[in-house]
């Protein structure tokens, strides 16, 4: 918990003597001062005398005219320290080369500086991008990151788990979209900052992102329904993950809030995949009538359902619109390219990241808040239109072929 976590100045003054003599030892051992030195090969012969060897925490206090102790505060990134002399202090870390030693900033402030990322897949273009994201945020607010994928197996999301307890991450952000409780709860037991998405348990280590989901659906529902489609389908992911039965339920609420409701046979169950999204694609496509619309629970359930629309009579969006959920990069490729409800990785890694070091760092300015909601949109793009039938279709169609006939 946020409060059993030693303050970094007040640690640092209480182990002053321990550090010292740790660290006078380090240095006689090896010859260096605190720093780690990475060889790079072996330097050329130039004549010219070679650069001094170790750069250490007494050259950053000398550029930068401040003691020792500010420069330590710095570098562990105490927030009290005056902006200007931090600013001041980090030009001069750079200036002289000096490289902090990570594991002696661990011993002084308790703290590794690491923050653990789990999510599903990385072969869903969601999650890489998601990724990225949140390792460039981090990264830029000093912490490193230990970033793993369960594949949706309970065994090696245990052994993951396990490793990051190892390396003493400071806090944990749970990206994934479907967990085991139990797994969940041993994460919880240790009390450190935790993050989920969507629910989790109400304890003062856990902080959720809500997403809204409703909105998004909503807007492509309503969307939809301008364009005069009413008979819509829906394929959501795999129902044993809570927020495959939060889309799926959306979409019936939306449909309802508009006046028309989805028979059950044009509500197919995927798994979140393109192969998912294929399969539930070529059901409804073999029923006796097929829907004008369907939404997609997200992005590579739309991709595979536009590959098994291709292999069919269906155009899209002439025979049938397609609209998918979270608008990764590959969306917009497509052929057409995908009308989609937008998830924004960035809204997630940024929330994800200050919802992390609010649980870190006991004087974050949000550190009481428990909640960061992530909103949705709907961004259209060309694989939805008039449905088959109706007479803005036929009418655009006929002007098609005028116009392809003049050429």
């Amino acid at each position: 918990m946020p409060g059993k976590r030693a303050d970094p100045v007040a640690q640092s003054v209480e182990l002053k003597d321990d550090f010292r003599s740790i660290h006078r030892e380090r240095t006689e051992k090896s010859g260096e001062k605190g720093t780690i030195h990475l060889p790079m090969g072996r330097p050329k012969k130039t004549g010219v005398k070679r650069r001094r060897a170790s750069v250490n925490i007494h050259d950053v206090a000398r550029r930068a005219r401040v003691s020792i102790a500010t420069v330590s505060r710095v570098v562990n990134r105490v927030s009290t320290v005056d902006k200007d002399l931090a600013k001041r202090v980090w030009k001069a870390v750079e200036e002289v080369g000096y490289v902090p030693n990570s594991q002696a900033q661990a011993l002084v402030s308790g703290r590794s500086r690491i923050l653990g990322l789990i999510v599903s897949e990385i072969t869903n273009p969601f999650f890489p991008e998601l990724v990225q994201e949140f390792e460039n945020l981090a990264v830029a607010q000093g912490y490193e990151v230990m970033i793993g994928s369960t594949s949706y197996d309970a065994a090696r999301t245990e052994s993951l788990i396990r490793r990051m307890l190892q390396r003493n991450v400071d806090g944990v952000a749970v990206m994934t979209f479907g967990i085991e409780e139990e797994l969940v709860q041993k994460l919880v037991e240790q009390e450190l900052p935790l993050v989920f998405v969507d629910a989790g348990q109400d304890r003062p280590n856990v902080r959720v992102l809500k997403v809204n989901y409703g909105e998004g659906i909503r807007e492509a529902v309503q969307h939809l329904a301008a364009l005069g489609h009413r008979q819509i389908g829906f394929i959501s992911g795999p129902l044993r993950m809570r927020t495959a039965v939060t889309r799926r339920d959306a979409f019936r609420k939306a449909m309802a809030e508009v006046g028309l409701a989805a028979p059950t046979h044009w509500i197919m169950e995927g798994n979140h995949t393109m192969e998912g999204g294929k399969a539930a694609m070529e059901r409804l496509a073999a029923l006796p009538e097929l829907p004008t619309a369907v939404i997609c629970s997200n992005d590579m359930t739309a991709i595979g359902a536009l590959h098994a629309l291709d292999e069919t009579v269906h155009r899209v969006p002439a025979d049938i619109s397609v609209v998918g959920f979270d608008d990764i990069h590959l969306a917009q490729f497509m052929l057409p390219p995908l009308t989609t409800v937008q998830m924004s990785c960035r809204d997630l890694a940024e929330a994800a990241v200050q919802a992390l070091r609010a649980g870190i760092e006991p004087d974050h300015p949000n550190s009481k808040q428990r909640e960061w909601p992530i909103a949705t949109r709907l961004v259209v793009r060309r694989s939805t239109d008039f449905p088959r039938g109706s007479l803005p279709a036929m009418g655009k169609k006929d002007a098609n072929r005028r116009s392809t006939a003049k050429s």
